[in-house]
C-alpha cells in the first residue's frame, strides 16, 4: 500500500508559486521588447525597395551608386542584375522613408553623368564622384514601386508651368529630343520626346513651351521646322533666312500666326498641330479653303513646280498643287494635240476675309471666276526668274478673246482657260516674223538693191577720183611751196608795218603832212564858204551891200 503523505499547509504552497515568480525574468523580457522594437526599427529605417529598368547599367554600382534628387541623398542601389529576359537591366534600390511619398505614377528617373549636347556640357561633376540616378519628383497621387530609367535628362518638370502639345509630320529626321522651340527667334521650349508612328507612318513629337510664352500657341498657329538656313531660288527671286545659332547647328522648330489671319483663341494641353517644312508650306496650310482647276498646257511646263504661285497682275491669289496631274487621263473632246494638265488653287482667303460664319461662299467664287472667263480671263506661264528659270501662272485679261470661253471638264474639274505666254509667246511672234517674211516680193526689193548698189558704187568712183585730184594738187612743187611763199609774204609786211611805228621818220614825217594839210583845209574853209554863197565872187568884189535892184532908166 502506498503511503499518503499529509498536505502541506496553505501558507507553504503560496510561498512555493512565489518562488517561481522571480524577478530576474523581467530582464530578458525587456531584452526581447527591445530588440524587437530594434528590428522594427532598422525595417523602417531601410526604406522602400524599388525597381528600375534602364537598357545597361553602365556607370551603376551595386552599394555604391546614390540616388538624388536636388542634390539631396534620397537612396542606394543595392543590387544591379539582368531582367529574366535578358533585354534590359533591373535595379534593386531603397529609398530613405522619408522620401517615399515621392514614388508616384509619374515620378522620372535618369542617370547623371559627363553628356555633351546642344546645350553644352553637363555632368562634370560625376567625372570624379561617379555616376548616380537623379529622381524627379512627380504630381500623381497613385503610388508606384517599378520604374523605367529615361535615356535622356527630361526638358522640364511634370508640374512646370506651360502647355505640352503634339506635332504630325513626314520629315523623319526633323526634330530630335532636346531640340529649341523658338518664336521670332527666341527660344521658348524644347522639344520633349519623338516617336515614329510606324501605321500611319507619321512621326509625332511632343513639345513643352514655357510659360509665360505658352499664350503664344492658338488655333491659328502654324509650327514648321527651322532648318538654321534657308536658302532658296524660286520664281520670287533669292531668300535666305537664318534662325539662331542653336538651330543652325542642330536645327528645331519654331511658329507664329500667318499675317492677316486672326489670333484666335487659346488651345488646351496636348492639342494636334502639323509639322511642316518651311514657312511658306505652313503659311500654305492656314489657306484650307480653295477652288481647284486643271489648267491645260499645250507648251512646255519646264521651270513650273509645286508651290509656284498664280498672280493676278502681281497679286498672289493661289498656288499650283501638282505638275503634272493625271498626265495620262483623257483629253477634253474637241482639243488638238496633247496638252499637259496643270492643277492650281484658287485660294480666296489671299485677298478676302471670311463672311460671319467664318467660311468662304466657294460657290458664290466659282460663279465670279465664270463671269471673268467670259470677259476674257486667261492664264498663262511666265518667266519669274532669268536665273533659276523658275515659272509662275500669271492672270490677266484678254480683250479679244471676250466672249469665246468654252466650260470644259477635266478628271471632274473645271479647266482654266489658257493662252500661251513668256517664251511661248515670243515663240509666236517670231513665227508671225518670219511668216511675213516669207510673203515679202523679195525679187523688186532685191532688184531696188542693185540698183542702190550700182549708185553707190558710181559715187564711191567719183569720190575716188576727186581724192585722186586732190592728192595730185596736194603732190604739186608750187603747192608745197605755198607755205614759204607765205610765210616770206608775212615777214615782209611785218617789215613794211614796223617803219610806220610812232618812232619812226616815216611816221612822224606823215603826221606833220597832216597836220600841214588840216591847216590848209582850215584856211580854205572861208573862201569855200564864199564861193559857195557868192559864186560871183571869183569874179567881183565882194561888197557887203545888197544887191542892186534893176531899174528903168530915168527920163
Amino acid at each position: 500500500m502506498t503511503e499518503e503523505r499529509p498536505a502541506a499547509p496553505p501558507h507553504k504552497a503560496k510561498r512555493r508559486r512565489q518562488a517561481r515568480l522571480s524577478p530576474i525574468w523581467i530582464v530578458p523580457f525587456i531584452a526581447v521588447l527591445i530588440g524587437l522594437w530594434l528590428a522594427y526599427d532598422n525595417y523602417l529605417q531601410r526604406g522602400t525597395q524599388i525597381t528600375l529598368v534602364m537598357e545597361n547599367a553602365e556607370g551603376i554600382e551595386a552599394g555604391s551608386t546614390l540616388i538624388k534628387t536636388r542634390n539631396v541623398e534620397i537612396g542606394r542601389v543595392e543590387r544591379v542584375g539582368l531582367s529574366d529576359d535578358l533585354r534590359s537591366t533591373e535595379i534593386t534600390a531603397r529609398i530613405n522613408p522619408d522620401a517615399e511619398r515621392m514614388l508616384v505614377d509619374d515620378t522620372r528617373f535618369w542617370v547623371v553623368k559627363p553628356r555633351i549636347g546642344r546645350e553644352g556640357i553637363s555632368g562634370l561633376g560625376t567625372v570624379l564622384s561617379g555616376a548616380y540616378i537623379q529622381l524627379q519628383p512627380g504630381s500623381s497621387d497613385a503610388p508606384r514601386r517599378e520604374f523605367e530609367v529615361l535615356d535622356q535628362p527630361p526638358v522640364a518638370a511634370q508640374d512646370a508651368e506651360g502647355i505640352r502639345i503634339n506635332l504630325l509630320s513626314q520629315l523623319g529626321n526633323s526634330l530630335r529630343l532636346g531640340d529649341p522651340v523658338t518664336y521670332q527667334g527666341y527660344t521658348v521650349g524644347r522639344v520633349e520626346a519623338t516617336e515614329f508612328d510606324a501605321d500611319n507612318r507619321q512621326m509625332r513629337q511632343r513639345l513643352f513651351i514655357e510659360s509665360p510664352y505658352d499664350v503664344l500657341v492658338t488655333e491659328s498657329t502654324r509650327f514648321w521646322s527651322a532648318s538654321g538656313i534657308d536658302l532658296r531660288l524660286d520664281s520670287e527671286g533669292v531668300r535666305v533666312n537664318v534662325e539662331s545659332f542653336e538651330a543652325l547647328l542642330g536645327g528645331g522648330v519654331t511658329f507664329g500666326v500667318p499675317e492677316d489671319v486672326p489670333l484666335g483663341p487659346r488651345v488646351a494641353p496636348d492639342t494636334t498641330f502639323n509639322l511642316y517644312p518651311d514657312e511658306d508650306s505652313a503659311l500654305q496650310g492656314s489657306f484650307n479653303r480653295y477652288l481647284e482647276y486643271v489648267m491645260l498646257i499645250d507648251g512646255t511646263v519646264r521651270g513650273l513646280s509645286r508651290g509656284a504661285p498664280v498672280e493676278f497682275r502681281g497679286v498672289r491669289i493661289g498656288t499650283v498643287a501638282s505638275v503634272p496631274w493625271n498626265f495620262s487621263a483623257t483629253q477634253p473632246e474637241g482639243r488638238q494635240g496633247f496638252a499637259i494638265p496643270v492643277l492650281v488653287r484658287i485660294e480666296p482667303q489671299r485677298i478676302a476675309n471670311d463672311d460671319d460664319n467664318g467660311r468662304f461662299d466657294l460657290d458664290e467664287w466659282e460663279a465670279r471666276f465664270e463671269r471673268l472667263f467670259d470677259i476674257g480671263l486667261r492664264a498663262s506661264l511666265k518667266n519669274g526668274n532669268l536665273l533659276t528659270g523658275a515659272m509662275f501662272v500669271d492672270l490677266n485679261f484678254q480683250r479679244d478673246l471676250e466672249g469665246e470661253y468654252v466650260a470644259e471638264v477635266f478628271e471632274e474639274r473645271r479647266v482654266f482657260p489658257t493662252t500661251s505666254g513668256g517664251f511661248a509667246q515670243i515663240e509666236a511672234q517670231v513665227t508671225n516674223l518670219l511668216d511675213k517674211l516669207n510673203n515679202l516680193e523679195i525679187e523688186p526689193i532685191l532688184s531696188g538693191l542693185d540698183r542702190n548698189l550700182a549708185q553707190s558704187e558710181a559715187m564711191l568712183d567719183e569720190v575716188r577720183q576727186l581724192t585722186a585730184t586732190f592728192q595730185a594738187i596736194a603732190d604739186d612743187p608750187a603747192t608745197r611751196e605755198m607755205p614759204d611763199n607765205l610765210n616770206r609774204s608775212l615777214i615782209e609786211l611785218r617789215e613794211t608795218l614796223s617803219g610806220l611805228s610812232p618812232e619812226s621818220d616815216v611816221y612822224r614825217e606823215l603826221t606833220g603832212a597832216m597836220q600841214r594839210l588840216e591847216r590848209l583845209m582850215r584856211d580854205l574853209q572861208p573862201a569855200a564858204r564864199t564861193i559857195s554863197e557868192q559864186p560871183s565872187a571869183l569874179i567881183f568884189d565882194r561888197r557887203g551891200d545888197d544887191d542892186p535892184e534893176p531899174r528903168a532908166p530915168r527920163d
